[in-house]
């Protein structure tokens, strides 16, 4: 094998893959070179085009094209600001687009670039394009608020009027209507499908034609349905899937209770907020006689009834999670199942996934089983009910729940203790500052709240998290195909500019960015605590960490310092965890040659899966997620 000849098979292989950096290993593996000899003769040549400025290598010594000169596709993310990111590879910083560079590309474009600027590492300073073609529009529909023309105005111009973006990252531009749409009135909150896209001559403005009125702008929470429409959240569910609902039971039959475990006599609780309605989790604890702990965390079997393949589950699918907003929740599945049969509502049986577990007062969960089961829910607690009784010792609330109040102290000391664990391994904690939006009937903001964290909360967070993780440990020592929810190791650039910010400060991080655990980046946040650059640092920290993923494969959980995580608690409201569920009951099953078969099309369906869920992960706002 020649250098000539292997550099031309190098070229195109690099050329022909979607990603645009390859370790030598990836480039010889593609190229099937298997013997010393030929890998010995692939580092030379790259060595040599490397000298020729026909690749290049990044800071983790991955072999790249030269971007300059040739143009290279990419999904634009604007700014409402006018300027706008290129992604063309997610292991790779992304090209920054000046405003005046971004040829009228809007928010998720599939567009070719033309680099005219390098990253320089050794500055920090990132590559700069400009985009050349426009591939593929993202945008074809926008929302707004509708403003009609005058009948001279029609007359003249030859249209209905024009729409006000109601995404700001469209609001360099108006939509001019065309009267052969929909006739909406001044005032309304309108869909247009667009028909012309901005250009040279029209720079700022868009056509189109009105296909749906949502509503007029003073309609009561009409400010939040637009922003609803406007990001394509669905408000309504197809006839067929509302169809397919009303066929649930709104009771179980003893039918359903086949293979089941009945739990009906135990003393079990939901602990929620005030306004919540689909209570999928439930808890009991119990201190035992050795001193260990008890602890039985239910989760509604909502797999039991959205079924693989149905209406329900593609619909499900399609929305992979509900929605909570200031003045309403999109759920994921219809009302009828989420607020009704699998909704874990007091005094009615309910079927659900258990995961009992025997943890020690060190919080080393020793012993677990997790199977189907029918329970029956003693009350419906709220957080507030529950730091009333925890925190504050409010007399009217210890008599209201005192039959309850002996297992809610037992939940607290057992809570504490798996606090406390998870500090001791290195778990990182972000202070989490919500805001709680207070709005009249009319939909009109009232007050505005922070969102506070009482025992309650953090005490079923505790819980939640015990499950997920002995669940995910459970199916990964069993080698079944599986999936778990994955955090890795921060990239140590990022580590490095938070190790600078942070020494501007005055606060010395202990660790190296190649090799810094998660105890090391808690200590440092505990330094900070309750201090002015506390929330400074929390939002830098939060920045410079990977974000949370599906996959298939285990490598445990970096932000929770965990060996094993999965997503098993929250079916109702997340499609992940349905899944997780349905490969819960298969495996429940007998261990027959037809179920291998069956398994073994689950772990090749897996990676499709995930990989879909972790790219609709990104299209949203990057929140801490475990």
């Amino acid at each position: 094998m020649t250098k000539q000849t292997i550099k031309e098979q190098i070229l195109h292989f690099m050329e022909s893959q979607k990603k645009k950096s390859f370790s030598m290993e990836e480039i010889a593996q593609g190229l099937n070179l298997e013997k010393s000899s030929d890998f010995k003769i692939l580092v030379q040549t790259i060595a040599q085009m490397e000298r020729e400025k026909s690749v290049s290598f990044n800071k983790k010594g991955k072999v790249l094209l030269p971007m300059k000169d040739l143009l290279i596709e990419g999904t634009f993310r604007a700014n409402e600001r006018g300027f706008g990111f290129v992604t063309i590879d997610p292991e790779e910083p992304d090209v920054y687009i000046p405003k005046e560079a971004t040829n009228f590309a809007m928010d998720g474009d599939t567009v070719l670039i033309d680099v005219i600027q390098h990253a320089d590492p050794f500055s920090d300073r990132g590559a700069e394009g400009k985009v050349k073609e426009i591939k593929e529009r993202a945008v074809s529909q926008v929302v707004g608020e509708f403003v009609a023309y005058s009948e001279e105005e029609m007359a003249e111009m030859g249209l209905y009027g024009y729409m006000i973006p109601k995404d700001k990252k469209l609001n360099q531009y108006t939509v001019s209507i065309a009267p052969e749409g929909i006739k909406p009135v001044d005032g309304s909150i309108v869909i247009a499908e667009i028909t012309y896209y901005p250009d040279q001559e029209y720079p700022t403005s868009m056509e189109g034609l009105v296909k749906q009125v949502i509503g007029h702008k003073n309609d009561p929470g009409m400010d939040i349905l637009s922003i609803v429409v406007a990001h394509g959240i669905p408000t309504a569910f197809p006839d067929e899937v509302l169809a397919e609902a009303d066929q649930v039971p709104e009771t179980i039959a003893e039918s359903d209770l086949v293979g089941r475990r009945d739990l009906r006599d135990q003393l079990i609780v939901t602990i929620d907020g005030e306004d919540a309605k689909d209570l999928d989790d439930a808890v009991t604890v119990q201190k035992l006689a050795n001193g260990n702990f008890f602890l039985g965390v239910h989760i509604a079997d909502v797999s039991y009834y959205v079924t693989e393949g149905s209406q329900l589950d593609m619909e499900a699918y399609e929305r992979g999670t509900s929605v909570y907003l200031t003045d309403r929740v999109v759920p994921m599945i219809p009302q009828r199942l989420s607020n009704g049969i699998c909704s874990l509502n007091p005094h009615v049986p309910r079927l659900t996934m258990s995961c009992e577990m025997e943890i020690t007062p060190e919080g080393e969960v020793i012993s677990h089983e997790i199977f189907q089961s029918v329970i029956q829910t003693t009350e419906r607690m709220t957080y507030t009910a529950v730091n009333e009784i925890l925190e504050e010792q409010k007399p009217e609330t210890l008599e209201r729940y005192k039959e309850l109040v002996p297992m809610f102290k037992e939940m607290g000391e057992l809570h504490h203790i798996l606090e406390e664990m998870r500090m001791r391994r290195g778990a990182i904690s972000f202070e989490d500052r919500e805001a709680k939006v207070l709005v009249d009937e009319n939909g009109h903001p009232q007050d505005i709240l922070l969102r506070t964290r009482g025992v309650g909360e953090r005490l079923i967070e505790s819980f939640m998290l015990a499950a997920n993780e002995t669940v995910a440990r459970h199916y990964h020592d069993l080698k079944l195909p599986f999936i778990y929810r994955i955090h890795e190791q921060p990239k140590e650039e990022k580590m490095q500019r938070f190790f600078d910010f942070a020494a501007v400060l005055g606060i010395l991080v202990k660790g190296t960015k190649e090799n810094i655990s998660p105890k090391d980046l808690q200590k440092v946040l505990e330094q900070v605590e309750n201090k002015p650059e506390e929330v400074v640092i929390n939002t830098m920290l939060l920045r410079s960490m990977q974000q949370a993923k599906y996959s298939e494969d285990n490598y445990g959980h970096y932000g929770l310092a965990a060996e094993y995580y999965t997503h098993f608690t929250s079916p109702i409201r997340r499609y992940p965890d349905l899944i997780v569920h349905r490969l819960i009951r298969s495996y429940s099953q007998d261990q027959s040659e037809k179920n291998q078969e069956k398994w073994n099309e689950a772990y090749q369906k897996l990676p499709i899966i995930v990989q879909v869920w972790n790219v609709a992960q990104l299209m949203q706002s990057v929140k801490w997620t475990p």
